[in-house]
């Protein structure tokens, strides 16, 4: 279960904060968008763990049909179908676009084997029925907990992207603004 701890150190904790969205009126546009950008990347590495998470499922839910049909082709075998199952199905969740990598890539990973007591899903057919019945339960269960907590900080996201958008509405600021501060970047980088 991903907790979030009050005053914490953590990116999600920062995130979740209520006092991360409290006053967004009394700061400046680039402190705004460097807290979406925070909350953003925070969701990115959210959407990573749950799609980890996603195919470690669906990989214990093709050994336990595989079994209940008396099937003979190995997980291994069918991995490539699993996994391309997994791609074509109807989107689940929010349909968000990211255009941000994951930063924290081996560490979600980690998390995912860590669940089922580090099981090696390479050798899925080997583990008892009962076995794989807690895996699918631990898997299911921290699947259910990281969606709960990347609906929360997608809240967040859209309460700056909120603000944001007002701003250009009102015409407090500009894309004009934008593009020179853009430009000056670019510049530095150079």
């Amino acid at each position: 279960m991903i907790e979030v701890r009050p005053g914490g150190r953590r990116r999600i904790d920062r995130v979740l904060d209520p006092g991360y969205v409290e006053a967004l009126a009394e700061l400046s546009l680039g402190e705004l968008r460097e807290r979406r950008d925070e909350a953003a990347q925070e969701e990115t590495d959210l959407s990573y763990l749950r799609r980890l998470l996603h195919v470690r499922i669906d990989i214990v839910r093709a050994e336990q049909q595989r079994r209940s049909t008396g099937g003979q082709t190995s997980i291994v075998d069918q991995l490539a179908t699993i996994l391309s199952d997994n791609t074509l199905r109807p989107a689940r969740g929010s349909g968000r676009h990211q255009a941000l990598e994951p930063s924290r890539a081996g560490e979600h990973r980690r998390q995912a084997e860590a669940l089922a007591g580090n099981i090696d899903l390479t050798d899925v057919g080997s583990l008892s029925d009962a076995k794989l019945d807690a895996t699918l339960h631990d898997y299911v269960e921290e699947e259910a907990s990281v969606s709960a907590r990347r609906r929360e900080v997608q809240a967040v996201v859209d309460l700056l992207n909120a603000e944001i958008a007002t701003r250009y509405a009102s015409g407090t600021a500009s894309v004009d603004e934008l593009l020179a501060a853009e430009r000056a970047r670019d510049d530095e980088d150079r």
